[in-house]
């Protein structure tokens, strides 16, 4: 999940050179069009480090009702790739053994910006929510009212791999001029400089953490906040709120072609409208629909890249 400074700084070289790419796909597009897209198969890529067999069997039907809908002269079957890192699924794509995923931002932005290996299609409703935001909390009754009272005490994230439980408050902490520094437990001495951060891993501990004010804060995402109970919601408070972002994206693999890319798009927008696939979409991590990107594809990646590279350039 993390990358080193100086891969992160191979994110605009490989914008420019991913438009560069589209200008010239662009310009077989048409042959591509004439002749048609022959395909055998359409693999959805996963990002899992544990329990892959159980998360392939959970989106197989999902796969499976794609590859139905692509089929015209001849049969398309539905595969899944899994990989345990989104670089491997960067490669994955790279290399044409998968076509399509499904990720929150952050890992999109790195499979996409950072590797270059994909290009953003369509907005997941997932869990019933378009868009999602993190928020950072403190006890009611504690010293911290503000976010300045964080400096020399720490924050629990909830998982170094998550969009609003770790990258989001992250970024807007760098952004608004705190230092932050990983520290590897409770207790740990913070300079009074600067913020300590640990992991949780759950969100039960996160909590718990924090009412017992052995951090000074916590940070998830606001649907893990209306997930508690109202007596727990009542002894906190919120301290910031970060921008949204969707919370869910769909991106295809740079060269996938544009025909089939039209295609698969058209599929993935009316599956809610049919019976079958509504009712696959539900089974399919919630999911109440898929739409078109807000502002188009260019304008999200732009808005990817305003909240995590020049976050990470801090």
């Amino acid at each position: 999940m993390f990358v080193t400074r100086q891969t992160r700084r191979l994110a605009f070289v490989s914008t420019i050179a991913i438009l560069l790419f589209d200008i010239l796909l662009g310009s077989q597009a048409m042959g591509q069009t004439r002749g048609g897209v022959e395909i055998k198969t359409i693999t959805l890529g996963i990002v899992a480090a544990k329990n892959q067999k159980e998360i392939e069997e959970h989106f197989r039907e999902f796969v499976r009702y794609v590859a139905t809908k692509l089929s015209s002269m001849s049969a398309i079957e539905g595969k899944i790739a899994m990989a345990p890192t989104d670089a491997r699924l960067a490669r994955l794509l790279t290399e044409r053994k998968a076509d399509f995923y499904m990720e929150s931002p952050y890992p999109t932005y790195l499979i996409n910006s950072v590797y270059g290996a994909g290009k953003l299609l369509l907005r997941r409703w997932k869990g019933g929510m378009a868009d999602y935001h993190a928020l950072i909390f403190t006890t009611r009754n504690g010293e911290t009212k503000r976010l300045e009272d964080l400096r020399g005490k720490l924050i629990a994230f909830e998982d170094p791999g998550s969009t609003s439980g770790y990258f989001l408050p992250k970024f807007f902490l760098s952004r608004r001029g705190f230092k932050l520094s990983q520290k590897s437990q409770v207790g740990a001495n913070v300079a009074a400089g600067e913020i300590g951060y640990i992991f949780a891993y759950s969100q039960d501990k996160l909590v718990d953490w924090v009412l017992t004010k052995q951090v000074a804060a916590g940070a998830f995402s606001n649907d893990d906040h209306a997930t508690l109970d109202e007596r727990k919601k009542s002894d906190l408070t919120i301290l910031a709120e970060t921008d949204s972002l969707p919370r869910h994206v769909v991106s295809v693999r740079r060269d996938l072609a544009p025909t089939l890319v039209t295609r698969l798009e058209k599929i993935l927008l009316s599956m809610h409208q049919d019976a079958e696939g509504r009712s696959i979409l539900q089974r399919t991590g919630e999911t109440t629909k898929f739409e078109t990107l807000p502002g188009g594809e260019l304008a999200m990646r732009q808005r990817l890249l305003e909240v995590f590279y020049f976050s990470e350039k801090k």
